[in-house]
């Protein structure tokens, strides 16, 4: 991309998760291909939050539009709270900018359809955040698949047990809620933290779009003192018969890595998609392990924009997580846990503390690895739901 103009760009959330966009951002600034034109925050950056940016400083302002118009703004990156996606998604589109839209892509499939009803209308890219997309190892688990290497693909399953303390549902007046008043926020587990283990497993089924959900079935339950969910888990049927199964919490006896495993007849492929790691395991051969490269998704969008290459991760993959997500919001609130089923122990860092589940680092793992839900390995706790979209 040498020689070309940088492309620029405005950031909507540079604090919190925005933290990493921004050093993302100046990363390609150093390469010569974005420029920050503009920061877009309810209370502006100070000088010692934007050190990393020698010179020229940019413009700041909390009216997203205003901002967008001033800079000339030709890419938008959003990482603000989950219910102000799409409204931003729209103004940014009817600007003619182009986006990054952190995940997940809307708090509502109502609000979802709009926004790529919006952007489809304006003619802009719109990329997803779903970071694991932009692994090569997605397409090499997918060409090791097609293959036969493993066996016509049973199901898939995902596991991620995470570990979070009080202070991080407290690190944001949304955190941890389902809604807020009329507005939907459906910041739990299975939608937020660890919502590349859903999206991920269905990008590897191939099953990403929304026409591909038959069913869903949830199991949403909470430790901490919480609306959301912390402790879920979701089996998906596509339309041709595959299940998808994911398990996770964030209440873990110890934090692991994420991970997705691809069934087949004649052996597995576990990815943890995180560290770009695959192991293939089959019949008649060793095991077999390699770390693959990954495509930033900015970069990616800034190469689609320049030179046409296809983007990663467009709306339309994405209809089958959202699906998920409408799934888990209209779902009956999740279950609070007996106090008898988990215990309290001091926050890994801090002073806070965290909650963790008895035995769920094994049922995640186990959920997984048979596609079966918590109430099918015997979780006393565990009630199940079945949301049809057939």
């Amino acid at each position: 991309m040498s020689g070309t103009t940088p492309v620029p760009i405005v950031l909507a959330g540079a604090r919190g998760h925005g933290r990493w966009h921004l050093a993302n951002i100046r990363r390609l600034q150093h390469q010569g291909l974005v420029r920050l034109a503009g920061i877009c925050e309810l209370t502006p950056l100070t000088d010692a939050e934007l050190d990393m940016f020698a010179g020229e400083m940019p413009e700041q302002s909390s009216d997203f539009g205003a901002l967008l118009d001033s800079t000339g703004a030709r890419a938008a990156v959003i990482c603000t709270p989950i219910p102000t996606h799409t409204e931003l998604a729209l103004t940014a589109a009817a600007r003619g900018v182009h986006l990054l839209l952190e995940k997940p892509p809307a708090a509502t499939w109502d609000d979802y359809s709009r926004m790529t009803e919006g952007v489809r209308k304006a003619g802009v890219a719109c990329q997803i955040g779903f970071q694991s997309f932009g692994s090569h190892a997605v397409a090499a688990i997918k060409e090791l698949v097609d293959s036969g290497a493993i066996g016509a693909v049973r199901g898939i399953g995902a596991a991620g047990a995470w570990v979070r303390d009080d202070v991080y549902f407290r690190r944001a007046p949304w955190a941890g809620r389902r809604r807020m008043g009329s507005t939907d926020v459906v910041d739990g587990v299975l939608t937020n933290p660890l919502a590349h283990a859903v999206a991920t497993a269905l990008e590897l089924a191939g099953r990403g779009t929304a026409e591909d959900v038959a069913s869903i079935e949830t199991e949403l339950f909470r430790a901490h003192d919480i609306e959301a969910d912390d402790t879920s888990c979701v089996r998906i049927t596509t339309t041709d018969g595959m299940p998808v199964t994911v398990a996770v919490t964030l209440c873990a006896e110890e934090a692991g890595e994420p991970y997705v495993i691809v069934h087949g007849e004649h052996g597995r492929v576990t990815f943890w998609y995180k560290q770009d790691r695959v192991l293939v395991q089959r019949a008649g051969h060793g095991p077999e392990e390699a770390v693959h490269g990954r495509t930033d998704l900015l970069e990616n969008l800034v190469d689609h924009l320049e030179h046409g290459t296809e983007l990663l991760v467009p709306p339309e993959r994405t209809g089958a997580f959202m699906r998920v997500l409408e799934a888990v919001r209209t779902a009956p609130d999740p279950s609070p846990l007996p106090e008898s089923v988990w215990y309290t122990r001091p926050a890994d860092r801090g002073d806070g503390v965290r909650r963790v589940v008895r035995g769920i680092d094994g049922a995640v793992a186990a959920a997984a690895d048979t596609l079966t839900l918590y109430s099918e390995l015997g979780a006393s706790w565990a009630r199940p739901s079945e949301v049809s979209t057939s």
